[in-house]
């Protein structure tokens, strides 16, 4: 495969696939399933984890290992001033400046506070950071986190941990053919076909956690979003044969023997 990478600010993946550490039974299945996924670009609740236990086999000693590059939110914040704390407190302790910023305005749907994330955006942009923020599906918010100088935007599929797929491609298709910035689906997605058909769309990329934590087999649940990500920014960039409303027959018709 030709050189692809997915740009974030001033850092280069060739991985498309982002994946989160919550949920699985203990630190060697999160090991075994970041591995398979063959993510390079991991992201931690700062809020959920015990940021200074670096003993060996904790999950920070996992995550400093150096084998991955690490990705901190601010998942559980409900407050711009929250998250713009929390992930002060991040830089602070070792981590970079590639953040996620998620600012919970619903504690059932979990659907992000667009005022509040926007406030945390322009702080945090103007302090260096590289955010890359959780936001809903809408064309406008996404537009105005990108004139504030996010390095991305990352529109809900469906709301986190639900695993129903892409409920609303139109307005994703919309955020992709306005934004100049890289376009994430985070949140919603539950098996491999939901990760390739949101590449195949034409976004950048995938961040996702319950779909492979609370797999059955998370390992194998991984392997599969690897490759479906793989597939479907393969076939984005193959570019569909377009659809048709009646059949076309696969051999050419001119030449046949009567």
């Amino acid at each position: 495969m030709e050189d692809d990478p997915l740009i974030l600010g001033a850092h280069r993946f060739q991985s498309r696939l982002i994946v989160g550490t919550g949920k699985y039974k203990d630190v060697t299945e999160t090991r075994a399933a970041l591995e398979a996924s063959g993510a390079e670009l991991v992201t931690v609740a700062l809020r959920r984890v015990e940021l200074k236990d670096r003993s060996e086999g904790s999950l920070m000693s996992l995550l400093m290992s150096g084998r991955f590059k690490l990705l901190p939110n601010t998942a559980g914040c409900y407050t711009a001033d929250e998250a713009v704390r929390t992930l002060r407190l991040a830089r602070e302790l070792g981590m970079a400046d590639l953040v996620k910023l998620e600012v919970i305005g619903d504690p059932q749907t979990l659907y992000p506070d667009n005022e509040q994330t926007l406030e945390a955006a322009r702080v945090l942009v103007k302090e260096g950071f590289t955010v890359l923020p959780y936001c809903i599906d809408d064309p406008i918010v996404c537009r105005k986190l990108e004139d504030l100088g996010c390095a991305a935007v990352m529109p809900l599929a469906a709301p986190i941990g639900s695993g129903l797929g892409i409920r609303n491609p139109h307005n994703l298709r919309i955020i992709l053919e306005r934004a100049k910035i890289p376009v994430i689906v985070d949140a919603g997605v539950g098996t491999a076909s939901d990760a390739a058909i949101a590449l195949e769309l034409g976004c950048d990329g995938v961040l996702l956690n319950t779909a492979i934590a609370q797999a059955k087999d998370p390992v194998k649940m991984a392997v599969a979003m690897r490759y479906a990500v793989e597939a479907g920014r393969l076939a984005f960039r193959a570019g569909r044969m377009p659809k048709r409303a009646y059949a076309n027959a696969s051999s050419p018709e001119s030449g046949l023997i009567e």
